[in-house]
């Protein structure tokens, strides 16, 4: 009811054109919430709760009956072998994790930005160079991964073994992915060469939205190619570049696939999305791997902080 000009004036809200449309808004978006909700909102919820419960292959088909543990499952983790540092030979999972994703972040940008500041210079053939370099990112991760297997084979037909034996630089074939340091360092060059591409298209993208004229104003007062780069070309992409390591940061510190395909986790190379499964799918203790994902959630929470309040909020 609604009083206006000393009347009392009744309206159905149902049928106004407002309603209608709220009522179509929430028609059209609520599959769309049931899918979220199902395959991203619950596991999470539910992956919490088993961490805090004792669930193995003995009351797995009773999980909800499971008995409650508390902190055990984290404190297992944490004091355990393939988690934390034991010495510079054995790092652990947490280290290897820190180390992995860093070096390989940092590897990633610098070749993207390499490779964006070869492909903003004119040059013949230029397109089907881009295309070229896209190649890495856009192909399946099962294909390369075992097309680099298959380089570093540790037979003598494996592709670098056996250059390396015909240039007389080695006797005896290697095994370049089953040596302690060697393999972490091929994984960290593994991730870069795989993800530089999409660093490099941010950064071309901005580097051909910088004006002109800048570099030409800088040329007249006599600067070179290094002092245009340093005081025009990184400032201006300081945003992007900063955007780019923190993304790349997050999405290569949840990364599974990459090592998994390559070492399996072992060698060194053991990081904390390896070590979840390992726990859940091979020593079947699914309250420690929950425990693991959430210690693993945790760290990217401290990622995705610093990233809403450095990038995006200089973005502004």
């Amino acid at each position: 009811m609604a009083r206006k000009k000393g009347a009392w004036i009744s309206f159905d809200r149902w049928g106004t054109l407002q309603a209608r449309e709220a009522r179509l808004a929430w028609m059209l978006t609520s599959p769309t919430a049931l899918i979220v909700f199902g395959l991203v909102v619950f596991p999470v919820v539910f992956s919490v709760w088993i961490s805090f419960h004792d669930v193995t292959l003995r009351n797995l088909n009773d999980v909800f009956h499971a008995p409650f543990v508390g902190w055990k499952n984290y404190r297992n983790v944490v004091n355990d072998f393939a988690f934390k540092f034991q010495g510079m030979r054995q790092w652990g999972a947490a280290v290897t994790s820190v180390v992995y994703t860093f070096v390989s972040t940092a590897l990633t940008v610098l070749l993207g930005l390499a490779a964006a500041l070869l492909l903003n210079r004119p040059f013949r053939g230029r397109g089907a160079t881009r295309a070229i370099f896209l190649f890495p990112y856009i192909a399946p991760i099962v294909s390369v991964a075992f097309v680099w297997r298959w380089i570093l084979d540790p037979r003598p037909s494996g592709v670098l073994n056996d250059l390396l034996m015909r240039m007389g630089l080695i006797d005896l074939p290697k095994a370049y992915l089953a040596t302690r340091g060697l393999a972490l360092a091929l994984v960290i060059i593994f991730t870069a060469w795989r993800y530089f591409p999409f660093a490099m298209l941010m950064i071309l993208a901005r580097l051909q939205a910088i004006d002109r004229t800048m570099y030409e104003a800088a040329g007249v007062d006599g600067a070179n190619a290094w002092h245009k780069f340093r005081h025009i070309t990184l400032p201006e992409l300081r945003y992007v570049l900063g955007a780019m390591f923190l993304l790349r940061l997050i999405w290569t510190f949840n990364k599974f696939d990459d090592i998994y395909l390559l070492t399996g986790g072992g060698f060194g190379t053991n990081v904390l999305p390896v070590l979840t499964y390992q726990f859940s799918f091979r020593a079947f203790n699914f309250g420690k791997g929950a425990a693991t994902a959430m210690i693993l959630l945790a760290i990217l929470a401290v990622f995705m902080l610093v990233y809403t309040r450095t990038v995006m909020r200089e973005s502004e």
